[in-house]
């Protein structure tokens, strides 16, 4: 039995304690994101393969054929978009979902106590099932254009690391926010969108001009992007490591930030929501 303590000047340590106690309602609310997510579909998890190849094609189309970009070296123009959806899926997605969740479990918020931090957190789980596959999905690629990685590959861990920063800072930003403002609501898409057009998902980071560079790395997709390219690509997917710096420092002030004023905001989430 779980033993629950409040105590005075002591209710920050307790709350980080809280976490690891109510783990089983972080693993029931990510499976039950899992299930209900393609529950009564005719594709079921197929839509996970079906989004991002058709983005694939779509990108590759449009900026291969119709802009004439090419892409670094040998690579196939249709890799370097897949290496680039891959991390933009998971980001997008964890940033939606996790706008969401705290709006969509009302009912639980408002009548129990345990950590709000969970709720948003399991949506990211959620949105990483779909990267695993997608993953899988760029293995198939790479297989068919026999384009093998090489010992560029070990740093995928890395990335995928900032990755979760990033998606999990920026998602406590908008959920925090969408709890007390609701138009959030309709902003969040249009957010997205625009993200995914100022993130070098359907080219390569080194078509951006030099002046306009450091404000392009601004963006904490820019270095998990170009990440994932220079470790699934052999390193042709080329990384300008200011870009990668500044990444790093943008996601890790969303990371500490987004905690911040989540947990500022989480005392009256069960009084406004």
């Amino acid at each position: 039995m779980t033993e629950l303590i409040i105590e005075a000047g002591r209710a920050e340590k307790n709350y980080w304690r809280d976490l690891w106690r109510y783990r089983e309602l972080f693993y029931f609310l990510a499976w039950r994101d899992i299930l209900v997510r393609y529950k009564q579909t005719i594709m079921g998890i197929a839509w996970s393969v079906v989004r991002p190849l058709l983005t694939m094609v779509i990108f590759t189309i449009l900026f291969s054929r119709i802009a004439k970009l090419h892409a670094p070296a040998a690579v196939p123009y249709a890799l370097l978009v897949m290496a680039g959806m891959l991390p933009w899926q998971f980001i997008s997605g964890s940033m939606t979902a996790s706008s969401e969740s705290m709006v969509q479990n009302s009912n639980l918020v408002s009548k129990i106590y345990f950590p709000r931090l969970i709720v948003p957190a399991s949506s990211v789980i959620t949105s990483f099932v779909d990267f695993a596959i997608t993953l899988g999905l760029m293995a198939i690629m790479m297989a068919i254009y026999r384009f093998s990685p090489d010992w560029h590959l070990i740093a995928l861990p890395a990335f995928i690391l900032l990755a979760f920063a990033a998606s999990i800072g920026s998602g406590l930003w908008l959920c925090a926010l969408n709890v007390e403002y609701r138009d959030f609501r309709y902003i969040i898409p249009f957010v997205v969108q625009f993200g995914l057009y100022v993130s070098p998902v359907g080219f390569s980071s080194s078509v951006v001009p030099g002046k306009w560079r450091l404000l392009f790395s601004l963006n904490p997709a820019v270095g998990v992007i170009d990440g994932f390219r220079w470790s699934l690509l052999r390193g042709q997917g080329l990384i300008w490591w200011p870009n990668l710096v500044n990444s790093i420092l943008v996601t890790v002030f969303l990371y500490i930030s987004g905690i911040w004023y989540f947990r500022k905001m989480e005392r009256s989430f069960a009084d406004v929501i």
